[in-house]
């Protein structure tokens, strides 16, 4: 199943939310034996490198370190930082993430340029969220471990531990650092969480796009009936991605049919995904996003912009257009591999770039600024409406 990484990426702690397509096969590449000439029926040169080293070299190292040291050699060659390998238990929490329950503090992780992890968003209510750490922090140190220049799985590791323990981070925030203790809690996500606004007016909050989030949007929409006649906002800040296909069906309940995204994959003609017929297209639909709405979640605001079908209101988002997908390994461990990049219904892709709000609300602002500003914006909208009937 295709997902968008989280910009996160990008993964829930513990749990990694989006991935990979890439399988580590000791022996592809022959070596040479011990002094002689190449042997072609041996073993490969990166297990008999490893064996060597187990072996013989003056400190003693594990194999599995070293294995996988090999496998992020091998991906670091590819110069893509979603590019992960994941050990067993690492890969295990990443199909928690995906549905929708985990055991950690409640931070979404993404990769940052030139090594080290920061913080892509921070779920509401989570231990996190209540000891104060924000979207944006770069991560220092996770216990006594340097993590400066770790990757994601590597932090999210760290970040896991037993219900109630404390761990102790220390974050860089506008050039200054922080100590911060967060105790660890096992909980279920829940990632569509829906209020009434004023008059009929209501906000579907959409926090990551894990398993069952399309469902969820749409029996929220079916529940509410004619009392969401005053519009929806559809709010997407601070969610980094996740799964591919419930971007589509959260795009779907929108849309009547018709394309969603497009993605291309080396050596494959481009596939587009399609909405699902008979999606609501006549309530006012705004969209709010802000430099932390990532991957899926961009999926989903430029499908409904590119089509007409909404107004995005807020800052511009934070660039991700590729696609990976998860593959695991026979020892339970797993990779995420870029192996797509997508581009919007108009053609377009996000990559590096963005997607820029129709109605352009300064990040430096406080998020109820952009909160009244998505307001007033489907205020005009039912006005508009109503002066030329429904329909």
């Amino acid at each position: 199943m295709p997902t968008l990484r989280s910009a996160r990426p990008a993964l829930r702690v513990a749990a990694v939310v989006t991935a990979v397509v890439l399988a580590y096969v000791g022996g592809v590449v022959t070596g040479v034996v011990g002094r002689g000439s190449p042997d072609r029926s041996s073993q490969g040169i990166i297990d008999e490198a490893a064996d060597r080293i187990a072996a013989d070299a003056a400190e003693p190292v594990d194999r599995e370190e070293l294995e996988r040291a090999a496998v992020e050699g091998m991906l670091r060659t590819l110069g893509d930082r979603w590019s992960t390998y994941y050990g067993a238990s690492e890969f295990a929490s990443f199909q928690d993430a995906l549905d929708g329950r985990y055991s950690g503090v409640g931070l979404w992780l993404r990769p940052v340029s030139g090594g080290g992890v920061e913080v892509g968003s921070v779920q509401g209510g989570s231990p996190a969220a209540r000891a104060g750490v924000r979207a944006g922090d770069a991560l220092l140190t996770v216990g006594t471990r340097d993590v400066g220049k770790a990757d994601v799985a590597t932090v999210a590791g760290l970040l896991r531990g037993e219900e109630r323990s404390t761990v102790l981070l220390v974050v860089r925030r506008a050039g200054a650092d922080n100590e911060i203790a967060v105790v660890r809690e096992t909980f279920s996500t829940h990632d569509v969480l829906v209020d009434r606004l004023h008059g009929d007016m209501v906000r579907v909050q959409v926090s990551a796009f894990t398993r069952g989030v399309g469902r969820e949007v749409r029996a929220a929409l079916l529940e509410n009936g004619s009392r969401h006649s005053g519009g929806i906002v559809l709010d997407l800040r601070g969610n980094p991605g996740g799964l591919l296909d419930e971007a589509v069906d959260v795009a779907s309940a929108f849309l009547d049919g018709g394309p969603v995204v497009s993605y291309e994959r080396r050596g494959k003609a481009p596939r587009t995904l399609e909405a699902f017929g008979g999606g609501d297209v006549t309530t006012p639909l705004v969209v709010l996003v802000d430099g932390a709405t990532a991957s899926a979640a961009e999926v989903v605001a430029a499908a409904l912009q590119d089509r007409n079908r909404a107004v995005v209101v807020g800052a511009r988002t934070f660039g991700k257009g590729s696609v990976q997908e998860p593959s695991r390994l026979s020892d339970g461990s797993g990779l995420e591999l870029t192996v797509g990049r997508y581009l919007t219904p108009s053609g377009h892709t996000i990559e590096g770039l963005g997607l820029e709000p129709d109605v352009a609300v300064p990040a430096t602002e406080l998020p109820a600024v952009a909160e009244r500003r998505a307001l007033e914006v489907l205020t005009g909208l039912v006005a508009a409406l109503d002066g030329t009937g429904r329909g």
